[in-house]
């Protein structure tokens, strides 16, 4: 059976980061194939993997549009299939999916639609799922994962955003899904320390502080360049030290 791990947080709070680090915390530890899903329609996943920009879901809510599915020889089924296997990027250790945001004007919710019913074919073919949805709350209401093991909240020291996060964590809790365990990350942290009213505050949003990472010059720089910081981090930089502390203490692989 697969683990299905999602992350979500406020905007500019290094969610995408934390989510290449766990894929290649995973892979480091023989926890392979990793599927990555980038659940944002802002799409950087792949950026932070070292992988060019890839096709997209979003793009084939257009198509459904223009080629008129009802009046063609292909069902609805048959072209989710084709565009899943077109969309899927194959990496030797993980694999990328990414929903993207449409062409066209409108709602992007038929985009959600496509990647949850891809999910469900999916599942079975990895061991290990990463889920990096879309900064904020709600497209977490759409529902993408049906089935969450464990729910990554990423936040930075600040009070407003670890009570944004404990605001997550109602949310999901009140959605049509299973939820497995739930906990906060803490990025940003200047000399890696967070204030006891932050800390306070966490706690009194039901949130589990599974740990922090600092702030790094390096990481930014390396950010602020586009370069791939999941991937190119070395071992020895203090936030992939501590991230690797956090996911050792999830025992990820039970």
């Amino acid at each position: 059976m697969s683990m299905t791990i999602a992350l979500a947080g406020k905007g500019g709070v290094g969610k995408t980061t934390v989510a290449g680090l766990l894929v290649r915390y995973l892979i480091k530890n023989g926890l392979k194939p990793v599927l990555a899903v980038d659940a944002d329609a802002n799409a950087n996943l792949n950026e932070v993997l070292g992988l060019p920009e890839p096709p997209t879901l979003g793009q084939a809510r257009e198509e459904m549009k223009s080629i008129g599915l009802q009046q063609s020889y292909m069902t609805k089924d048959m072209f989710i299939q084709m565009r899943v296997n077109e969309a899927l990027v194959e990496e030797k250790d993980f694999d990328l999916l990414v929903m993207g945001r449409p062409e066209g004007p409108g709602c992007y919710c038929a985009a959600n639609s496509l990647l949850a019913a891809s999910l469900e074919k999916l599942l079975d073919n990895y061991p290990y799922i990463v889920v990096d949805n879309e900064a904020g709350m709600e497209h977490l209401s759409r529902v993408v994962a049906k089935r969450i093991d464990l729910l990554v909240i990423v936040s930075d020291p600040s009070r407003r955003s670890v009570k944004t996060a404990g605001r997550i964590l109602d949310l999901v809790k009140s959605l049509p899904l299973s939820l497995g365990r739930a906990g906060l990350i803490i990025n940003q942290a200047v000399d890696g320390r967070v204030s006891d009213e932050s800390r306070e505050m966490a706690g009194q949003g039901g949130l589990e502080l599974l740990g922090i990472l600092p702030s790094d010059a390096e990481l930014a720089q390396m950010d602020a360049q586009g370069q791939p910081t999941a991937r190119d981090l070395p071992e020895d930089n203090p936030v992939v030290e501590a991230a690797w502390g956090i996911f050792d203490r999830l025992e990820l692989a039970g």
